[in-house]
């Protein structure tokens, strides 16, 4: 122990005498290599990007499928204030390219042959019984096709009283499609005799003319109502008349100044035109304006083009040349002074309306006359013949006639934007081509519409369907109406889609206002060609016919390529819409953006019986559309118009390229006013133009944005349906593999075998007051188990659910809505923005000082009408600068109002 006790030194004192061998030391360890941050990041990202794609590839196909199913209801519910219930409906809806698709599946030839064989083989002139037949034909398929009840009395109401009234203003509260009648009390006027004479020196009749159409058993409807309307010119002025005959060419306003030019008076006397140039109306204008004692228009071969008998064509109805007893009726309303009623300018002609004197209708009589009469005058007064005195009667009954405008609608989620198609329903005799080739099209947009309500299509606008009455007239139908509704017209429609003749020729054309055109156009390249194969409806603005010839009137040449030229005056090669259709009080009165399609006559194309009893179902199926696949390309054309238009996200109305139109509008009025020696400043108002592009460019981009953001949110939401599906769907497999039911199998046993559940659902008013009220039948609830599986197997999410917040991301899907709504909302004000309350000198009820029928025209259309006629018609300076400063000051509150 003491040993131990014993402190030993840490380190022996004595030296070593040799030093030990080094221990082995172990090999050190090779350093690992570090992995730099940079790949480690990208190998990450990459790792991240793969199953970012991997999941969306996992829900690509899932998430298509969903937004297909669900869109409509999604976009119904965040784009209505208060829902309807649509939303909730748990199956598959049509929308988007689906409803274009089972549209344009629809429409088919042999349909609108017979629709057309109903309406065209039987006279129905505006307010005879034959139009009143047809008026509640047209309200039976519209019954039938949207699936209205029909009341047990017709639903004929006259204008101005509350069911009238009710019927238009209530259109953004209905839930269901309706249809009914709406009866206007316009003054027009009828028939009663007419003759045209040649007086020898004695005053006795030395040549009386045979003025009604002769037809024979080869064209059967025109053999059995030839006489059935006799030849006359509505709205033209009863009397009689006599004098010296005049030629004065088309009766346009430089034939009628050549005239003054040479020195020749027409004070006293009978002038004849022929028809062409310009409308009808206006050749009896210029005629009264000169001092004539009455008018007298024919038909001239000449303005057939290359089919005429000249060039070895046999005459209607054995060949396609014009038959020489043809005769063409019309309007002689002043056209481009006010359209409508005469008696009610600007106001709705009720039955009780107080009446004015017409100022758009003449003051001396007038007659239509077939090419075989019109030989025999002209030869009276060629150089060399006897030049005799001419005695003209037109007695006519003036009265107020019931006319009748067929309505129907297809209500939409958004219940206060609403879209117009519509087309006139009236004709002159039997009218194949007008108006009956459009009432065939539209027969077919009906029926495809229908098709679509029926598979559960509820469009995101409203859509109104009309059939206008008294269009022949003087647009009278649907000018009474716009008069009648003209606040709620402001307020709610969106677009307006006319047609009149859908064909009467091989040439597709289109008139739109600018904002509409690449819309219009753009369809068009969508639609085939009716007749050749591989191109597209919109090849068809290049076709012409096949009757070709050596012969041709070089002056009726230049007037129709003129007119050629001006119908495609827009860049998109799209024209302008100035009057002569019911399109006119939307443009011209509130500011609607519009259009207007159809096939039209060219100058080797089968002549065109216009107005005629030869305008005929057999003209139409041996030479005018044979087979009728003109027909149904309008008719798929319009109706992709329209679902497309109803069911768009943002309004397809592009402010822009009518903002760049309206500076090729002024260069035309500068080069005008450069051959004059008026002097006026138009730098305000180029200015106000570039402001209102600046505007509309900025407009642009904020449209563009709102609807990505929307259609962002909408796949975030289908995304997240089917996140939610899928996850519970996991869940019930892990729930069967411990033996439990689903939750939601639970409920739907409840709901089967809750008797006290399923009588509740059956309880009527009565038993809420005490009372005994059951139903006399037993309630079935067989269905109801199903419901709810097929509600929960689908995985459906009410969204919307009434008193709900909604939750993330459905506030951020309504706020995108509402940016969008904001959007359209000024879309829809853009055409709005042309119109002054103080219309266009003379003839105020024309409010568009963008674009108007010219004052001289009637049918065509003048740009910036007030301003160009300042140096056209009135040459005053004064009057040109306050139009240019006048137009200015618009464009700049456009410009305010677009503003985003």
């Amino acid at each position: 122990m003491a040993d131990l006790d014993k402190k030993q030194p840490f380190i022996k004192s004595e030296p070593v005498d040799e030093i030990p061998p080094p221990a082995a030391a172990a090999a050190p360890r090779p350093r690992a290599r570090r992995v730099p941050r940079w790949l480690t990041f990208v190998l990450k990202l990459a790792v991240l990007a793969w199953c970012w794609v991997s999941m969306r590839n996992w829900l690509k196909g899932d998430v298509d499928a969903v937004i297909e199913r669900h869109q409509a209801q999604w976009l119904a519910s965040a784009f209505s204030d208060t829902p309807d219930g649509h939303p909730h409906r748990h199956r598959k809806v049509l929308f988007g390219k689906k409803a274009e698709q089972k549209f344009l599946s629809v429409p088919n030839a042999d349909s609108a042959i017979a629709a057309s064989r109903q309406y065209a083989t039987k006279p129905h002139m505006a307010g005879t019984p034959g139009d009143f037949e047809t008026a509640k034909d047209f309200l039976k398929l519209l019954q039938t096709e949207l699936g209205v009840a029909a009341p047990a009395s017709l639903p004929i109401y006259s204008a101005g009283t509350p069911e009238s009234r009710n019927a238009t203003l209530g259109i953004t509260k209905l839930k269901a499609p309706t249809a009914w009648i709406d009866t206007y009390y316009p003054v027009m006027n009828t028939p009663l005799d007419h003759s045209l004479k040649i007086l020898d020196e004695d005053g006795d009749a030395a040549w009386t003319a045979e003025l009604e159409e002769v037809a024979d058993d080869q064209d059967p409807e025109a053999g059995k109502y030839y006489d059935a309307v006799t030849t006359w010119h509505g709205l033209s002025r009863g009397g009689s008349a006599k004098g010296k005959l005049v030629y004065a060419n088309y009766g346009r306003k430089e034939d009628f100044d050549e005239l003054v030019e040479k020195g020749v008076n027409l004070n006293g006397t009978i002038v004849i035109t022929r028809y062409g140039g310009i409308f009808r109306g206006l050749k009896v204008k210029g005629a009264q304006e000169h001092g004539a004692v009455a008018c007298l228009i024919y038909s001239d071969p000449r303005d057939d083009g290359t089919v005429t008998s000249e060039n070895g064509y046999a005459p209607y109805p054995y060949g396609p040349a014009r038959n020489p007893k043809s005769v063409q009726r019309g309007s002689t309303q002043f056209l481009s002074i006010y359209p409508g009623d005469p008696t009610t300018p600007g106001y709705p002609s009720y039955e009780n309306s107080t009446r004015t004197n017409g100022t758009n209708i003449p003051s001396i009589p007038s007659l239509p006359l077939s090419w075989a009469n019109a030989q025999v005058l002209l030869e009276e007064i060629k150089e060399g013949g006897a030049n005799r005195t001419i005695e003209l009667v037109n007695n006519v009954d003036d009265k107020v006639i019931p006319i009748w405008n067929t309505m129907g609608v297809i209500p939409g989620h958004i219940k206060d934007e609403v879209v117009v198609i519509g087309n006139h329903r009236d004709a002159w005799v039997m009218g194949a081509s007008d108006p009956s080739s459009g009432t065939a099209s539209i027969h077919e947009v009906i029926r495809g519409l229908g098709e679509l309500v029926r598979n559960g299509w509820t469009p995101l606008r409203t859509i109104v369907i009309a059939s206008w009455d008294a269009e022949e007239y003087g647009l009278i139908g649907s000018t009474e109406w716009g008069e009648d509704f003209a606040d709620w017209i402001d307020e709610h429609v969106v677009a307006y889609f006319n047609l009149d003749s859908s064909v009467s020729g091989s040439r597709f054309r289109a008139l739109a206002t600018p904002s509409l055109a690449h819309f219009v156009r753009g369809i068009a390249e969508e639609i085939e060609h009716p007749t050749k194969p591989g191109k597209t409806l919109w090849d068809a603005t290049k076709d012409s016919g096949i009757l070709t010839g050596d012969q041709i009137d070089a002056e009726a040449l230049a007037v129709y390529e003129e007119s050629q030229v001006n119908a495609a005056a827009d860049s998109t090669g799209v024209g302008l819409l100035g009057s002569g259709s019911d399109f006119t009080v939307f443009v011209q009165r509130a500011g609607v953006a519009s259009n207007n399609i159809g096939f039209q006559s060219t100058l080797q194309d089968p002549v065109y019986h216009y107005h005629s009893v030869f305008d005929s179902e057999r003209w139409m199926e041996i030479y005018g559309d044979p087979g009728f696949g003109r027909h149904v390309a309008i008719a798929k054309h319009l109706g992709l118009q329209t679902v497309r238009l109803a069911d768009a996200i943002v309004l397809p109305i592009n402010t822009t390229h009518h903002a760049l139109e309206l500076e090729h509008y002024l260069d035309r009025v500068e080069s005008i006013a450069s051959t004059t020696s008026l002097d006026v400043d138009f730098s305000g108002l180029r200015s106000a133009i570039r402001s209102l592009q600046k505007a509309s460019h900025k407009l642009d981009r904020e449209k563009a944005k709102a609807e990505k953001k929307l259609k962002k949110l909408l796949r975030r939401l289908a995304v997240r349906h089917i996140i939610r599906r899928k996850l519970r769907r996991a869940f019930c497999k892990l729930r069967k593999l411990i033996g439990k039911e689903c939750a939601h199998h639970e409920r739907a046993a409840a709901l089967a075998n809750n008797p006290v559940h399923s009588e509740k659902a059956f309880e009527c008013s009565a038993m809420k007051n005490g009372r005994t009220g059951l139903l006399p039948f037993k309630p079935h609830v067989g269905r109801a188990p199903a419901w709810v599986k097929e509600h929960r197997e689908h995985g459906e999410v009410e969204i919307f659910r009434k008193g709900k917040k909604p939750s993330f991301p459905m506030k951020k899907f309504k706020k995108a809505a509402k940016r969008v709504r904001e959007v359209n909302k000024k879309l829809k004000a853009f055409e709005r923005g042309f119109i002054h309350e103080d219309g266009i000198k003379d003839r105020e009820w024309y409010r568009n000082l963008d674009v108007a029928p010219g004052k001289w025209l009637g049918y065509g259309a003048t740009t910036f009408p007030a301003l160009t006629e300042a140096f056209t018609i009135e040459k005053n300076a004064t009057m040109a600068q306050y139009e240019a400063n006048r137009l200015q000051k618009l464009i700049e509150k456009l410009a305010s109002e677009i503003k985003v």
